[in-house]
C-alpha cells in the first residue's frame, strides 16, 4: 500500500509549477485538487519558455506525450550587431515551448475534474493534522498537504514570510510574439536556427522561435522576444504600469492594455537602437506587453504542512531562463522527500526546504548579477560563458 493512499493535497495555483506538483503528488497516492484564481483557462499571453531538463522531466519520464511534439529547437546562439552582422556565434542546441502549449499538455495529463477555476485563496490555518484554506468565494478546503504555487504575488509567501517584498530591478521587459511567416525572408533566414541577442548600451534583447497554436512547423511557429529597457523607479514606472482601464499592474501590463503612447515610443526606439532583424520582430508585434522585472525570495518555503514552490518562493529575473525549471525542480524534490518520509508530511517538508532555499539564493544572486551587467555596467559580453542559461549554474 502506498504511504499516501487516502491522503489529500490542495495545490494553490494552476500554472505550470502547480500542475507539475499536482501530477507528482497524485503519483504518490494523494487525492489532489488544484485551485486557480483566474476564472478562465490560462493562456500565458504567448510567452516563450526555454526548456531545461527539470521543466521537461514530467514528459521524459512519466507522460505519454512526447517532448518533441511540444517544442521547437535551434542549433546556434548568436549575437547581432546593429547592422545585422553576426559578432559572435557558437553551436549550442536549445529547445523552447510556448507557455500555452506546455500548460495545455500538463493540464491534459492532469485532467479538469479536480482543476477548479475562479478560486482565489486568501488565507489558511493549520494544526498538526490538517490545513484549511479559505477562498474569497467563501469556500473552505481542508487537506493533509497544501502547496502554494500561486506565483510572484503569492498569498502563501505573505503568510510564511511577511517581510519578503517585491524589489524592482530598475528595468522592464517588453515582450511579444510574431508569426514567423509574417517576417521578411531575410529576417526569417537570419533568425531561423538560432537564439539571437542584440546588446546595446544599457539594454539587450533575446529572440527565439516557439510553437504557435497550430503546432511547431514553419507555418505555425512564432518568434518570441524579451527586450529589456531601463525605467527609473518612481513616477515614470508608475505611469507606465497604468493600463488603458486605469488599473495599475503590479508585475505586468497585459497585451492590448499598454497605453498606445508607450507602444509607439517602444517601436520608434527599436528602429533606432536594435539590429534591423530584431527591430522588425518588435515593430511587427500586434499586441506587445510589459513585464515589470522584479525579484523576491522567501526566507522560508515550508511551515508545518504548507509549502511554497516556484515563483511563490523565489521569483528571479529571466536571464538564466530558469523560472519554470526552478518550479519543476522544487516539485520533483518535494516528491522525492515525501516518498522518502513514507507518510510523515511534516518531516518531508523539513527535509526538503534547506536545499531548495539554497538553490533559490544561488539563482537569484546570479540573475541579479547578469541583469546588472546588461542594464547598468555594460559588461554583457557576447560569448561570455558565465552568461549562459541554466538553473544550477551557467550551462547547467
Amino acid at each position: 500500500m502506498n504511504a499516501y493512499d487516502g491522503a489529500t493535497a490542495a495545490v494553490i495555483g494552476g500554472s505550470i509549477g502547480g500542475l507539475t506538483t499536482a501530477l507528482l503528488l497524485r503519483d504518490l497516492g494523494f487525492a489532489v485538487d488544484v485551485f486557480e484564481r483566474t476564472p478562465n483557462a490560462l493562456d500565458g499571453r504567448g510567452s516563450g519558455i526555454v526548456l531545461q531538463p527539470d521543466t521537461l522531466r514530467w514528459f521524459t519520464e512519466r507522460s505519454e506525450q512526447h517532448p518533441e511534439d511540444l517544442s521547437t529547437s535551434t542549433d546556434w546562439v548568436q549575437y547581432l550587431d546593429t547592422d545585422n552582422s553576426v559578432v559572435h556565434r557558437e553551436r549550442t542546441r536549445w529547445s523552447y515551448t510556448s507557455w500555452g502549449t506546455f500548460y495545455r499538455a500538463l493540464l491534459g495529463d492532469f485532467g479538469t475534474d479536480h482543476y477548479h477555476l475562479g478560486e482565489f485563496a486568501c488565507g489558511f490555518d493549520q494544526d498538526e493534522r490538517r490545513v484549511t484554506v479559505r477562498f474569497v468565494s467563501g469556500r473552505e478546503v481542508s487537506a493533509d498537504l497544501v502547496v502554494f504555487a500561486d506565483g510572484i504575488t503569492s498569498v502563501g509567501r505573505e503568510r510564511l514570510d511577511p517581510a519578503a517584498a517585491l524589489r524592482y530591478s530598475g528595468y522592464i521587459g517588453w515582450r511579444g510574439t510574431v508569426p514567423e511567416r509574417e517576417l521578411s525572408e531575410d529576417t526569417r533566414e537570419l533568425l531561423r536556427n538560432s537564439i539571437s541577442y542584440t546588446v546595446v548600451p544599457h539594454s539587450h534583447i533575446t529572440l527565439y522561435p516557439i510553437p504557435g497554436d497550430g503546432g511547431t512547423g514553419p507555418q505555425d511557429r512564432l518568434m518570441n522576444y524579451v527586450w529589456y529597457r531601463n525605467v527609473p523607479e518612481g513616477p515614470d514606472l508608475s505611469e507606465l504600469r497604468i493600463d488603458k482601464r486605469g488599473i495599475p499592474g503590479t508585475v505586468s501590463v497585459h497585451p492590448d492594455q499598454v497605453q498606445d503612447r508607450y507602444v509607439d515610443e517602444m517601436r520608434q526606439a527599436a528602429r533606432r537602437m536594435l539590429s534591423p532583424a530584431a527591430a522588425e520582430v518588435v515593430t511587427s508585434t500586434a499586441t506587445p506587453y510589459v513585464q515589470v522585472v522584479t525579484d523576491v525570495r522567501a526566507s522560508r518555503m515550508a511551515e508545518g504542512r504548507v509549502a511554497l514552490i516556484g515563483d511563490a518562493a523565489c521569483a528571479a529575473r529571466p536571464h538564466a531562463a530558469a523560472g519554470t525549471a526552478k518550479a519543476a525542480a522544487d516539485a520533483w524534490a518535494l516528491s522525492a522527500a515525501l516518498e522518502k518520509a513514507a507518510g510523515d508530511i511534516g518531516a518531508a517538508l523539513r527535509a526538503w526546504e534547506p536545499a531548495q532555499l539554497e538553490l533559490s539564493a544561488r539563482l537569484l544572486d546570479r540573475v541579479v548579477a547578469m541583469g546588472n551587467r546588461s542594464q547598468f555596467a555594460n559588461t554583457w559580453t557576447p560569448g561570455d560563458p558565465s552568461l549562459r542559461f541554466g538553473l544550477y549554474g551557467p550551462g547547467l
